[in-house]
């Protein structure tokens, strides 16, 4: 999702994800940690609000990442 966006609301994640916000959040942190995501925190009508963007690196990553499933995809097809 993130892919397609240069940003979105961790709320607006977390509801088109269908997860919780615990789960999201440890998956967020992780991603985070590894440099793949940035968050950043405003206040909007009085409220905290998340929002989430991929890095470079998290951009990169993805890409090698759908390469490689594109790869098993094709190999799995030719065995077929």
């Amino acid at each position: 999702m993130l892919a397609a966006v240069d940003e979105m609301e961790f709320a607006a994640v977390r509801e088109a994800v269908g997860v919780s916000e615990s789960v999201l959040s440890k998956h967020v942190k992780t991603l985070e940690d590894a440099g793949y995501l940035k968050l950043d925190k405003r206040t909007f009508l009085s409220r905290q609000r998340t929002w989430l963007a991929l890095t470079a690196a998290g951009r990169k990553a993805l890409r090698a990442h759908m390469a490689a499933l594109r790869a098993l995809m094709a190999t799995a097809e030719a065995a077929e």
